[in-house]
């Protein structure tokens, strides 16, 4: 009689229980087959929308999985498990793990949003929270920069989405700011000719927009001279130095008199 209780109570489980189990497995499946359609128009919409590559894997990662946490509640819901307190449960752990997580969370938006509006891309000179170097990679998280004495930088993009960002290379020309001063016996004329002379044979120094020298200012022991010429971004530090080095040279062979500071020793009689 026990069998045949069991035997009774097991057919009218499967009786009850098929069909949610069956329609479970069905909504599984085209749910799925869905997803995957979606995951497939929002990684074509936002390969032509020119979205970054990291960017792209990590929001089709999210919305993926989104989806599939929606696609089993809705399973468990089918097959006749309360859904209610698993929803409950979920949303206290997503709280607590965002309050958990809260500067991640802030670099994490900072970072869709130097992908999203591109403030810079991989290869650019920036400057930004302090330090200046070449972008190396953009993460979710953070960015990386190399420095110009060939150091890693590792920047929170919750910062440095959040501050000021100069970038070097967006324009794709740099002006370099140089001042040399002269003694006050030194003929003004003579001397911008001389600069300039420096300036318009330097093979990497650009015609438009033309360099310029001019008087700067009056200062205590000489005259400063402004002196801007413009070149390529990647050129920024070869024609820093090289100008710096030939003007000195030019200067001298121009026997143009350059200050420096005197010291003047008094000596004490015995």
């Amino acid at each position: 009689m026990e069998t045949q209780e069991w035997i009774d109570k097991g057919y009218d489980l499967i009786v009850e229980f098929a069909p949610k189990l069956i329609a479970a497995i069905l909504i599984w499946i085209i749910g799925s087959y869905i997803i995957s359609l979606l995951r497939k128009g929002v990684r074509k919409t936002m390969t032509k929308s020119g979205y970054d590559e990291s960017l792209k894997k990590f929001l089709l990662n999210l919305i993926n999985w989104t989806l599939k946490i929606v696609l089993i509640i809705v399973v468990l819901g089918t097959v006749g498990i309360p859904t209610a307190s698993f929803a409950a449960v979920l949303a206290a752990a997503g709280l607590a793990i965002g309050l958990a997580l809260q500067g991640s969370l802030g670099n994490f938006a900072g970072g869709v949003l130097i992908m999203i509006f591109k403030p810079f891309k991989i290869g650019d000179l920036i400057e930004a929270q302090g330090e200046t170097g070449v972008v190396k990679e953009i993460e979710i998280f953070t960015t990386k920069l190399t420095g110009l004495s060939n150091k890693e930088i590792i920047i929170p993009n919750g910062a440095l989405s959040n501050g000021n960002i100069i970038n070097f290379t967006t324009e794709g020309t740099r002006r370099v700011d140089l001042v040399f001063g002269v003694g006050y016996d030194s003929d003004i004329k003579q001397t911008k000719e001389v600069i300039m002379n420096v300036l318009t044979s330097h093979e990497s120094i650009l015609s438009e927009p033309a360099p310029t020298v001019n008087v700067l200012e009056l200062a205590d022991s000489s005259i400063n001279f402004a002196t801007r010429p413009w070149c390529k971004a990647e050129d920024y530090w070869k024609v820093y130095f090289e100008v710096t080095e030939r003007v000195k040279e030019a200067l001298d062979t121009a026997e143009i008199d350059i200050p420096y500071p005197h010291q003047i020793q008094i000596r004490k009689e015995a």
